[in-house]
């Protein structure tokens, strides 16, 4: 119910986006706040959190699959993926059901997260590695049967790198970021956090997850010198059986399904797409809206018109025209370039509180033109 909330409020028509004020940047505190959940994982799977994070609604669907899949793994798990229409980068999490949750959990994070993420990349890669560098030297990041965390150069900056000690085996790390970074040092912005069930806060600060076979999964990766994130094709074709040949990440627009970008900068690079798409929406709501219209002044004219004894059967037949005229009210939607699916409608609850009012103006006006010709007629549009 939470998810379905948050959903309602962040879909909104996206030009009235360029309408509003645009927020600030996110401040190097907001981000640290952000990112302090995930920033212990392995540099692989902290890559595909971060663009997975720019879909918040299909990580919402996700997380729901996964949940009603507990036991669907390995190879299994790749083919079911082959069905999905979500993401590559929200694909891949489905091996990891404790980092769905949490991404669901707190969905006002991811969508935050991915936010900056699309408009302040190099800072959120920085942010991570600030994070690191403090849970290291508070004696908290180190290497071990789970994890291999290295210290090199790149990019002129020293950075730390966290990577399974086997790679086809993942430990999740669940940790208390209060506590595994020293001294928090913005109070006024405490960092997320997430237990997963079963996990004591007060008996353990760090601690990992059962250790999850990955297979194929692991295909992200961190350029932290350049402060972005690539794929590992090779590896990223295996898991999603496809063939492309480069290493570059690029953010898809059509699996943000509708989600308002945060900023302008953001809205003209990645938004272009989804402004035909609420066009089309808003073009469908139009013709909906005035075939009800037309189905109103066409009963009220056929009233007036028919005598007492083919009114009764009238009301029937109009109650079936209203009824088509609903089924294809909803083939209209998928027809105009929107795929129907679990959120369609999210968001749109001003749009058909409207139009409902809309429709009762028409049956009163309806209603007044039947009493105009007499007291059966009123009758029988009480009854439509």
């Amino acid at each position: 119910m939470v998810a379905w909330l948050f959903a309602a409020l962040v879909i909104v028509p996206i030009g009235r986006a360029q309408d509003a004020a645009q927020p600030a940047p996110f401040k190097k505190e907001e981000i640290e706040q952000l990112v302090a959940p995930i920033a212990l994982y392995p540099d692989a799977l902290v890559a595909q959190i971060l663009m997975a994070s720019t879909y918040p609604l299909e990580v919402v669907s996700a997380a729901r699959w996964s949940k009603a899949n507990p036991s669907v793994k390995d190879k299994a798990l790749e083919d079911a993926m082959q069905k999905e229409t979500w993401d590559p980068s929200v694909k891949s999490l489905t091996a990891f059901p404790s980092v769905l949750a949490m991404l669901n959990d707190k969905l006002d994070m991811t969508q935050r997260l991915g936010d900056a993420f699309l408009g302040q990349q190099k800072d959120v890669m920085a942010a991570i590695q600030r994070l690191r560098a403090q849970a290291r030297n508070a004696g908290n990041l180190k290497s071990g049967k789970e994890q291999k965390v290295t210290t090199e150069q790149e990019g002129g900056t020293t950075i730390i790198r966290i990577e399974p000690t086997d790679p086809q085996v993942v430990y999740v790390p669940t940790y208390n970021p209060t506590v595994v970074y020293g001294p928090w040092p913005y109070p006024a912005y405490p960092p997320y956090y997430y237990y997963p069930p079963g996990y004591s806060a007060g008996s353990v600060f760090f601690a990992f997850t059962v250790g999850v076979v990955v297979g194929n999964a692991m295909w992200g990766g961190c350029h932290w010198g350049g402060g972005n994130v690539y794929i590992n094709h090779n590896t990223y074709n295996n898991f999603n059986k496809t063939n492309i040949n480069t290493g570059d990440w690029n953010h898809k627009a059509e699996h943000r399904k509708g989600v308002q970008y945060r900023d302008q900068a953001s809205q003209q690079k990645f938004g272009g797409g989804q402004r035909q798409g609420v066009d089309s929406r808003e073009d469908f709501r139009g013709r909906a809206e005035q075939g009800r219209q037309d189905i109103a002044r066409g009963g009220a004219d056929q009233m007036q018109r028919d005598g007492p004894g083919d009114r009764a059967g009238g009301a029937g037949d109009r109650q079936r025209d209203a009824g088509g005229a609903r089924d294809r009210a909803g083939g209209g939607d998928r027809g105009g370039g929107q795929q129907a699916g679990a959120f369609d409608g999210v968001g749109r609850g001003a749009d058909t509180r409207a139009q409902s009012n809309r429709g009762a103006s028409s049956r009163a006006s309806a209603g007044g033109q039947s009493r105009a010709g007499g007291g059966g007629r009123a009758g029988g549009g009480g009854r439509r």
